[in-house]
């Protein structure tokens, strides 16, 4: 893949905006770290930056199909560039400020992922798009890994906002970087109105029955699975293993699965791709699983690296389904909704598990955690066309 010059550039950007994205909450926690930003603070701060991101994915889906997608990256990289500046500024200054400046940054990195996803079916050939995808996920994992112990590096010579401008100039590079595509939108989608298109959106949805099947089981297992690691993993391991080494090595052997994963899906293709991605996402519930009992810690992040191995054998083949079997003209707008839904609900869950665990107790919780991460898969498999991710034609 790294022989052709348009996927290079379409990696290279699209690798910029998943490092800004994943860096801007790891340098604000330096900042809590250096007392220049309370905790509270910070949580006001990104969630704005959710917010942005929500109203702008269903917005940008439509604006997407209706102009060209390589514009869209262009403008959504640029407005997150250019006011990632005044979060830097507004740091020990004006929380107002800093939110305000989130939330734009928040529109951008919305508005660039379904023009991404939308950008990466015209750039790449469609017996391509499954490594394609494996290796833009791959870069994803990488920097997971890697960012930490370098940002925590560079944070000895440069200060909190000088890394947090940094995030705004890989905005910038996320913008100018990538390759044109070849969708032209038609004369009269620019003059549709726009719910009207969102509203088309949602009926070539429902045109993939497996599509619908699949987001929500995804949904459901992020909601869950994804808050158990979220809230829990860090309370069982502080004071079940009372060290902070089972959290450390459980977030590691994850993102080492999920690197797994990513090279491994890159080569295989099943004979029923879908089922084998939804036993895939399905693993996620070894997750919670391995925190419902006092099992060696190895058990946890076994654990963990196998659910980080199934989500990228669901993730690659889900994205290359939905570029391969979505109408090229309203591609952008399905994947607006499989980011809303499946990535917008995940803050709900984050915040609803931590009353339900004081209300129910963990093991009640965390329970019903992993017989939803198995099961929601499960019954999307049920989904006659969720064999093969796709709808026989006759």
């Amino acid at each position: 893949m790294f022989r052709s010059l348009p996927f290079v550039r379409l990696w290279t950007g699209n690798t910029a905006s998943g490092l800004a994205t994943w860096a801007l909450p790891f340098i604000l926690g330096l900042a809590v770290l250096e007392r220049s930003l309370s905790a509270v603070e910070l949580g006001v701060v990104l969630a704005a930056r959710t917010a942005g991101f929500l109203v702008a994915v269903p917005v940008a889906g439509v604006l997407a199909d209706r102009h060209s997608r390589r514009r869209v990256v262009l403008w959504a990289g640029l407005i997150a560039g250019l006011a990632t500046p005044l979060i830097a500024f507004g740091m020990g200054r004006s929380v107002l400020l800093m939110a305000v400046a989130s939330a734009v940054v928040g529109v951008g990195q919305g508005a660039c992922r379904p023009a991404f996803q939308a950008l990466t079916a015209e750039v790449i050939a469609e017996d391509r798009r499954q490594q394609a995808n494996a290796a833009m996920t791959l870069a994803v994992r990488v920097t997971t890994l890697v960012a930490p112990g370098l940002t925590a590096l560079l944070a000895v010579v440069a200060s909190t906002s000088v890394l947090v401008i940094g995030t705004g100039v890989l905005w910038v590079g996320a913008a100018l970087i990538p390759p044109r595509g070849t969708f032209t939108p038609t004369r009269s989608a620019t003059k549709t109105h726009f719910f009207r298109e969102f509203a088309d959106g949602l009926r070539e949805a429902r045109r993939h029955p497996w599509f619908l099947a699949g987001l929500g089981a995804l949904t459901a297992v992020i909601a869950t699975g994804y808050s158990a690691t979220g809230v829990v993993l860090p309370l069982v391991s502080r004071d079940r293993y009372d060290t902070e080494a089972v959290l450390a090595g459980g977030l590691t052997a994850y993102t080492l699965g999920a690197l797994a994963g990513a090279v491994v899906i890159s080569r295989w293709r099943p004979r029923r791709q879908g089922w084998a991605a939804l036993i895939g996402l399905g693993c996620y519930g070894f997750a919670p699983l391995s925190l419902l009992f006092p099992v060696h810690p190895a058990f946890v992040i076994a654990a963990y690296a196998v659910a980080g191995l199934g989500i990228e054998l669901f993730n690659v083949p889900w994205f290359t389904a939905t570029q391969r079997e979505v109408e090229p003209d309203k591609l952008a707008r399905v994947s607006s909704l499989d980011f809303l839904f499946s990535y917008g609900l995940a803050p709900a869950g984050l915040a609803l598990i931590a009353p339900a665990i004081a209300q129910f107790g963990a093991v009640p919780v965390l329970a019903a955690c992993a017989v939803i991460c198995f099961a929601a898969p499960a019954a999307a498999a049920l989904v006659p066309s969720s064999r093969d991710f796709r709808v026989t034609r006759v």
